[in-house]
């Protein structure tokens, strides 16, 4: 390897980790970040935020001065630990424990201005106490806190905040004891990454937690195999080997960090199609569909009224639409010749690949151009209740119809 490679790997370890937390803040803000306990949490990834972009200036720039920001965000960091905690279980830590993390963050948080070496390696060995000594607090207090008390969701998160700390412990030891181990970068972004995709997983709760770690234990794996093989093929040692591994884990958990984000967002989006046919007024199916134009399930849709099917027989379209309400042009319903030949003219005429009924009489067909490429069964299963609501809508309005005919005659 080149001889700055340990310079060039730290550096790009710091990039990732900040983009993972930066990820971690777009959710974090997108879920509301004047809930009390994303507000806690949006204090630690600011702390991170703050330690990280000091790492990364320092090996950019070479700027001793930016050191203060690595040490001020180390300072900080039992702080935010602790606050997140105390908020997870919803109860105040002892007073002897604020006071102990509150002295030493006001400590060392004075001492990260004094930024040049002078002090250390006594300053180090007094911020790696401070943090194993902060780390282990909470832990303490989530060891010893009543579960019956907390929720279901409470206890995932507690739970995934504990298995954090205990990979944050050795990590920390690792980057403070870099040059006594050997270690040619310091990994504790791989501990802040992992913390981020642990967090953002945490709003997808039908992932548990053996599920989890078994995703983590894959991970894991395929980065070292993946790091070794690499190794014998390039001919390196044990400690290149060591930051490819690191290198390959990285690029992973930052990968599966937005993958989890962007499905996420992909949910909010349905909960949205869903919030606004909860919420419809309308007793119009068509407007009800025109309403729901900004989501990609209906943007583009062709409204097809009765005039323009005129040429088909209406008995044929009732048998095919009493049938399949939502008609597939990848599994289109077996009822006869003619009702092939009906079919396959409207998929073929609006170049459509889904056409469901939206309204009965008079027949109104919605029309929808969806590669199958694309369409996942969540958003066929969003499909169906889209046509069940705008069918409902349209019942609806005829039995509010007749009725009025009634009361006229």
């Amino acid at each position: 390897m080149i001889a700055a490679a340990n310079v060039l790997i730290s550096g790009f370890l710091s990039l990732v980790a900040l983009l993972g937390l930066l990820t971690l803040r777009w959710v974090l803000i997108r879920q509301g970040d004047r809930d009390p306990i994303n507000r806690r949490f949006l204090f630690g990834v600011r702390v991170l935020m703050l330690l990280f972009i000091g790492r990364l200036l320092l090996i950019l720039t070479g700027v001793v001065a930016f050191r203060i920001f690595v040490l001020l965000g180390a300072a900080l960091i039992p702080l935010a630990v602790l606050l997140l905690t105390e908020g997870l279980l919803r109860r105040h830590a002892p007073h002897w424990a604020k006071a102990l993390i509150a002295g030493g963050t006001i400590l060392f948080a004075t001492s990260a201005f004094w930024y040049s070496g002078t002090i250390d390696p006594v300053r180090l060995t007094g911020l790696l106490g401070f943090q194993i000594t902060g780390f282990c607090v909470s832990g303490w207090l989530i060891l010893q806190r009543d579960r019956s008390s907390l929720s279901f969701s409470e206890n995932t998160m507690v739970a995934r905040l504990a298995l954090s700390l205990l990979l944050f412990i050795p990590l920390a030891i690792g980057d403070f004891f870099a040059d006594y181990f050997g270690l040619p970068v310091q990994f504790s972004s791989l501990g802040v990454l992992v913390l981020c995709w642990l967090a953002i997983g945490l709003a997808r709760s039908q992932i548990g937690h053996r599920e989890t770690l078994l995703i983590l234990l894959v991970m894991t794996c395929v980065s070292v195999v993946s790091g070794g093989l690499i190794g014998l093929v390039v001919n390196v040692d044990g400690v290149e080997v060591l930051m490819i591994v690191a290198l390959i884990f990285a690029v992973i958990v930052l990968a599966a960090i937005v993958q989890d984000a962007r499905s996420l967002l992909s949910e909010e989006r349905s909960i949205g199609l869903l919030r606004h046919m909860a919420t419809a007024r309308t007793e119009d199916p068509v407007a009800f569909l025109r309403d729901l134009r900004a989501h990609p399930l209906v943007d583009g849709a062709v409204v097809v009224h009765e005039d323009s099917l005129r040429g088909l027989d209406p008995k044929t379209l009732d048998a095919i639409f009493e049938t399949a309400p939502v008609l597939r042009r990848a599994s289109p319903p077996s009822l006869g010749h003619a009702a092939d030949d009906h079919i396959t003219h409207l998929f073929a005429h609006y170049s459509a690949t889904h056409i469901f009924l939206a309204r009965d009489a008079p027949r109104v067909l919605i029309a929808l151009s969806m590669p199958s490429l694309g369409l996942s069964p969540h958003a066929e299963l969003e499909l169906e209740v889209v046509q069940r609501m705008a069918a409902l809508i349209a019942r609806q309005d005829a039995s509010a119809v007749s009725t009025r005919g009634t009361m006229d005659g």
